[in-house]
């Protein structure tokens, strides 16, 4: 026996051991910690993949099919025009209501067309972090000050990333351009008009379905939650006419779909997830046996719900252990995070930066969430730093990126936003104390 190589097998094996013998099973916060991870999995599994992801997977194989590369490469490629590339994925993100997680099945599905990677971590930051409903609420929440700040910060903050990831990793972006200039141009299957209306539909079905309730029952953003699931339903019918007439999808199949959902939706008006997941489920299976492209459509939707899905759930419970629910405590206790954000000093900016970007924050609770380390002593800078680096990166959604991106172009991801929300948390924190 080879025990130069066993050895290692020997001591995972007595780590593992050692784990297990000593788990403090029964002692009051572990248990808390189990609990909070099992709740927040539960949480997010109720929440966020029905609506959230698993319409972002089937927008991720719409573009994994439906668009050519070539295009990809025309505006986000590696040899695309700079502004236009960096311009497009740093506002892109501002119709979407995603958080970190969500945007990663688009970011895959761009990525592995042949966008560059300047332009495609620039959009996989920006993506959740430009959110208008979240700088809105900050601004009217924490302060018109935060507002701006987060606003201009996130736009800055994905071009100068982009930048920076292209730099770091130029060597192989040239190789990426070199490989891309000798491919010939692509024939568009249709006409650009009918893919950008098949994409609404889609992110229309993303955005009304995940509508959240404003603060204020007055006005526009008001109105469109009370209409939300008329919204959705406009857009899934959308959806359904564009299948059938450019996507050959036979008509009385997503006939078979449309009358249950459209009768549980009348029966059962207070459960409007009853009639969507009946219709995710109908959708899929008319998608799934399809001979022509819509079978190609789910096939590529399935591959990265197959590929995202498990290390996201894995993430959220590593997440909760650690950290537990917004309001509750896991293995490490709130006032220890309380205590560490105090102030503007180097240090409380940094661990708001890291702890931003290993937190899992859902969209638009990371407002109330500062605002109670507000509450606590946190100061503007921190404050800040946290509100930059938490929306867009979180633990789950890192075990994602890794394996597509792979160990270095994350690892040089994490610290690119660690340190430039530190600095610019620094900075805030000096002027508007």
């Amino acid at each position: 026996m080879d025990w130069k190589k066993e050895w290692k097998v020997l001591a995972a094996i007595v780590a593992v051991f050692l784990a297990c013998f000593y788990l403090p099973v029964g002692t009051a916060r572990f248990d808390r910690s189990i609990f909070e991870a099992l709740a927040l999995v539960k949480w997010y599994a109720r929440e966020h993949v029905l609506t959230c992801l698993v319409p972002a997977f089937f927008i991720a194989g719409g573009i994994s099919v439906f668009v050519s590369q070539a295009s990809v490469m025309k505006y986000l490629g590696a040899r695309a025009n700079k502004v236009l590339a960096y311009g497009v994925a740093s506002v892109s993100g501002s119709i979407l209501a995603v958080c970190s997680c969500t945007v990663l099945p688009l970011f895959a599905g761009i990525y592995k067309m042949g966008a560059g990677l300047g332009p495609a971590t620039t959009f996989l930051y920006a993506g959740p972090a430009i959110n208008v409903l979240a700088i809105v609420l900050t601004a009217r929440v924490l302060g018109l000050e935060l507002g701006v700040a987060r606003a201009v910060g996130a736009i800055v903050f994905g071009v100068v990333i982009g930048l920076a990831m292209h730099f770091i990793f130029r060597k192989g972006e040239v190789a990426k351009a070199e490989a891309q200039a000798a491919m010939p141009e692509a024939e568009a299957a249709r006409p650009l008009w009918q893919n950008v209306l098949y994409f609404a539909s889609m992110v229309g079905i993303l955005v009304f379905a995940n509508w959240g309730k404003p603060a204020s029952q007055t006005g526009v953003w008001f109105a469109i939650y009370t209409l939300k699931w008329f919204l959705t339903s406009l857009s899934a019918a959308a959806l359904g006419v564009i299948l059938v007439l450019w996507f050959g999808v036979k008509w009385w199949k997503l006939l078979l779909v449309a009358a249950p959902t459209a009768a549980l939706a009348s029966l059962l008006p207070r459960y409007p997830a009853i009639a969507f997941t009946v219709a995710v489920v109908g959708a899929s299976a008319v998608a799934a046996t399809d001979k022509g492209e819509a079978g190609e459509w789910f096939g590529a939707t399935w591959s990265f719900a197959k590929q995202i899905l498990p290390l996201l759930l894995l993430g959220v419970l590593i997440a909760g252990a650690l950290l537990g629910r917004p309001g509750e405590e896991g293995l490490i206790p709130s006032s220890w995070v309380s205590a560490a954000v105090g102030g503007n000093s180097l240090r409380a900016n940094f661990f708001a930066s890291i702890a931003g970007a290993f937190m899992y924050f859902a969209t638009l609770t990371e407002v109330p969430i500062v605002e109670g380390l507000i509450g606590s002593g946190m100061g503007k800078g921190p404050a800040l730093a946290l509100l930059l680096a938490g929306p867009a990166m979180s633990l789950p959604s890192l075990l994602v990126i890794r394996s597509v991106m792979g160990n270095k172009k994350t690892l040089a991801f994490i610290l690119l936003v660690v340190i430039m929300a530190t600095i610019t948390g620094m900075a805030f924190g000096t002027l508007f104390r």
